[in-house]
């Protein structure tokens, strides 16, 4: 009984604190036209401080939607174009010589900011990629012999164009993995499209609010971490990440040499994380079995590794998470 009364309790609260999700989609939706999953990642992104990365064509309001993001809660943010000539230092900076003072000073880089946007990133060669990843995963930057701590909130968002494209390196799944979402943006409906081409017309171009400062981000963060899980919710998610490992233990042989690799920890972590997130937004004390599976092609896309075999037979990741999800008993 006792169990009852708590959770209604945290309802009350998550009700209470998730009051400012809709004022802040309200004014995302201002600028940005359509694109609801792209609004909602960014959000889950930033209530469980995770990183986000983008897969799209040119022109679909990226750089717009986490720029409007940064407005409405009164971020920095910086938006870096990886290229193939980029070096480590334009991303975290160096030590200049100063002639005044006669010694070296650190000058930071772009990376010193709330919300990155790191453009195109897999055009860029792997020593960059792998400055980044010590900035997404252990929110410092060494720079000669000093290790600096970056601000909270602390949001990479990084775009890749489609593989097929030339001049472009593949990310390494060590890296991938450390993006807690993958999304995958289409092109807007038509009624979108025309409304996009209002709002570019008009006299001038609609802007968002600043609603927020970075210090209630900070502190929802920690209110998401009340929302109630249950064990039985915890055992569902488990079941899906050893689903991509062990395929055949969940009845899916078919998938077992078609799963190089399947889904580490941190996307166990990244599913309990974001469904969380997912109820908070939906305004919700508790987390649900459909949280869970609204959120689940996101997480896992970018964590399977496909074989050969899986490609010769066309077979994507999204199908098998599909699969996945109609086989694993829901609690």
């Amino acid at each position: 009984m006792e169990q009852s009364v708590d959770i209604k309790a945290i309802n009350e609260r998550i009700k209470e604190e998730s009051s400012f999700v809709d004022l802040l989609t309200m004014e995302m939706n201002k600028v940005i036209v359509g694109q609801k999953h792209l609004v909602e990642g960014l959000l889950i992104g930033l209530l469980s401080d995770g990183h986000i990365l983008l897969e799209s064509v040119p022109g679909l309001a990226k750089t717009l939607a986490i720029n409007t993001l940064a407005t409405i809660v009164d971020a920095k943010f910086s938006r870096i174009q990886f290229t193939p000539d980029l070096l480590p230092a334009d991303l975290l900076g160096t030590m200049i010589y100063s002639q005044k003072k006669e010694e070296f000073i650190v000058k930071q880089g772009p990376i010193f900011t709330n919300f990155v946007l790191a453009d195109e990133i897999n055009r860029a060669p792997a020593k960059v990629q792998s400055a980044l990843l010590e900035a997404m995963q252990e929110r410092q930057v060494t720079i000669g012999e000093t290790t600096y701590p970056l601000e909270e909130p602390f949001l990479v968002m990084a775009t890749q164009n489609p593989v097929e494209q030339e001049g472009t390196y593949p990310l390494p799944e060590a890296q991938v993995d450390r993006f807690m979402l993958k999304l995958v943006l289409d092109y807007p409906k038509k009624d979108e499209e025309q409304m996009i081409i209002r709002h570019n017309l008009a006299k001038t171009f609609p802007k968002a609010s600043t609603i927020l400062k970075p210090e209630d981000i900070i502190r929802a963060r920690q209110v998401v971490k009340d929302v109630y899980m249950d064990e039985k919710i915890e055992k569902y998610i488990v079941d899906i990440t050893f689903a991509t490992r062990y395929p055949e233990q969940y009845g899916l042989e078919k998938f077992k040499d078609m799963i190089s690799f399947g889904a580490s920890p941190r996307a166990s972590i990244s599913l309990s994380m974001a469904a969380k997130a997912f109820a908070f937004i939906k305004r919700r004390g508790y987390v649900i079995p459909e949280d869970v599976r609204a959120i689940c092609h996101d997480v896992l896309r970018h964590r399977i590794g496909l074989s050969y075999e899986a490609e010769a037979n066309n077979v994507t990741s999204e199908e098998i998470i599909s699969e996945i999800l109609n086989q694993v008993e829901v609690p």
